[in-house]
């Protein structure tokens, strides 16, 4: 079987497997998941030891035709933007199902849903067919639907609903988006080389409107202002991890899209780069004050995910080598540090049932090992130097640097905002008098720390030796940032 397909079906199978035993054998249930989740992430890293680094093509591609009169096909491939999300999917899957415990409520069905939306955002990052990256699209909303209205908070249901609601809303521009640059293009097939040899010949006027359906539809899970309105609900209401699912990799799916989106059509993304420009920082600043008028510490990691967000859409925005690098090596940091953060206040949700930050102080010294992981994941996303965010953020400020000049200070606002909320959640939670209903608190147990160290650990590497993440990337990255670059020349 073919490497790919293999991948795609590891989380299938096992949830197949989950829907046929038992439901009271509970612990079997969750030892079927971790063993399925940790297969699925061995083999995605296994797979890592396969890759040319130094090719910018498609690798271990796969294609079958399905119906060749309407030219769509099950074709599958990864390349050096959609790998890095593929490993990252795996490993926050395996973290999400390790944060899981406490699910005792209809276990089996809960397993099984995660692990067929793993297989769903897997296909979305190898689809190399638009009509199955779009099937594969919808169908995580379906997982996600039950997920959050199933095992979500007490507006869990409205919730669900906003979030499907969105997210169909946005669907709708871009299947149109689809059907119109398949009408237009020559060759009427719904491969993603043979849509952007098409969409590349368009007249520009025509490329601007087929792109503006792609970011209506992307920027809705991205998020961009102003289509973000289901996030905060959702990943307040949503199990803590299925947040982790929600932003770590949801989120990614959206930024991947767009970026696809923009080598089929590059003459209406340089036609709409100011306007990308001033969406990315006005989300930035927007999503930044957002958190930091936050009480709720899930809600200000959502509208946390907003402003970091932002950074990823001024990287795809500046359409050069530095800028493209920085909003991939930004959807990797922001996926471990927002994994991070939802995890670890999910933990201490658990514990105290309450997540207004006025509730707690000097955890340092009740729960130390809470407070160092809790700690790092918030400067990580203050993006100091020694984490992830910094060698993303740096990437992305050099690229608008060489796209706009000195104009690119303004991003500086926001990393300040992000440095005010992160500062003062560390303060309010870890430092003043101890509360009494606080005494007993229990710190990080074995798995749980587990759970946080491989976080952390990715976090760390990738800001002390980012290299190889980086020479991952480097050859599609440069060969992306070739077409606006032939175009601009021209």
């Amino acid at each position: 079987m073919h490497l790919l397909t293999s991948l795609l079906l590891i989380p299938v199978f096992g949830a197949l497997l989950i829907a046929l035993l038992p439901g009271q054998q509970i612990r079997l249930i969750r030892a079927a998941a971790l063993t399925t989740g940790a297969a699925a992430l061995l083999f995605s890293w296994w797979l890592l030891t396969l890759f040319e680094t130094d090719t910018a093509g498609l690798q271990f591609a796969v294609k079958i035709p399905w119906n060749p009169r309407l030219g769509t096909s099950y074709s599958l491939g990864i390349d050096g933007i959609s790998f890095p999300m593929v490993l990252l999917a795996t490993l926050l899957t395996f973290i999400a199902i390790l944060a899981s415990a406490n699910i005792r409520d209809r276990t089996k069905w809960y397993f099984t849903l995660v692990l067929l939306l793993e297989a769903a955002m897997l296909g979305v990052f190898m689809a190399q067919d638009w009509t199955l990256f779009y099937l594969l699209w919808e169908l995580t909303l379906i997982p996600l639907f039950f997920l959050i209205g199933g095992w979500g908070g007490k507006r869990r249901h409205q919730a669900a609903l906003n979030f499907v609601l969105y997210t169909m809303g946005g669907s709708v521009f871009l299947l149109i988006s689809l059907l119109v640059l398949f009408d237009t293009a020559p060759g009427h097939s719904f491969a993603m080389d043979a849509m952007s040899v098409g969409g590349r010949a368009l007249p520009v006027h025509t490329q601007i409107m087929i792109f503006l359906g792609f970011l209506i539809g992307f920027g809705v899970k991205m998020p961009i202002f102003p289509l973000h309105g289901w996030l905060p609900l959702a990943h307040v209401e949503a199990p803590s991890p299925i947040s982790i699912l929600l932003s770590g990799i949801l989120l990614k799916m959206g930024a991947y899209g767009l970026i696809r989106a923009a080598s089929m059509l590059p003459e209406a993304m340089l036609a709409l780069q100011p306007l990308l420009a001033g969406l990315a920082l006005f989300s930035l600043i927007y999503g930044g004050l957002l958190a930091w008028r936050q009480t709720d510490l899930k809600a200000m990691i959502a509208y946390s995910s907003v402003s970091h967000m932002g950074i990823v859409l001024l990287g795809i925005a500046t359409l050069n080598i530095a800028g493209l690098t920085g909003a991939v090596m930004q959807m990797i940091a922001h996926g471990l540090v927002a994994g991070s953060l939802f995890l670890l206040i999910g933990l201490l949700y658990e514990r105290t049932h309450t997540r207004d930050i006025n509730d707690y102080s000097s955890l340092m010294q009740i729960t130390p090992r809470f407070a160092f992981f809790t700690s790092l994941a918030l400067l990580a996303g203050m993006a100091i130097p020694g984490t992830a965010g910094f060698i993303a953020e740096l990437h992305a400020i050099i690229g608008g640097f060489e796209a706009w000049g000195w104009m690119i200070l303004l991003v500086s606002i926001g990393m300040m905002i992000t440095a005010a909320y992160s500062v003062r959640t560390i303060g309010r939670l870890f430092t003043g008098p101890v509360h009494s209903r606080m005494r007993e608190l229990k710190d990080l147990q074995p798995v749980e720390l587990t759970a946080a160290g491989v976080l952390a650990a990715g976090i760390i590497l990738l800001g002390i030796a980012p290299q190889p993440a980086l020479n991952l990337m480097a050859r599609s990255i440069s060969h992306l940032s070739a077409t606006f670059t032939g175009i601009q020349g021209s």
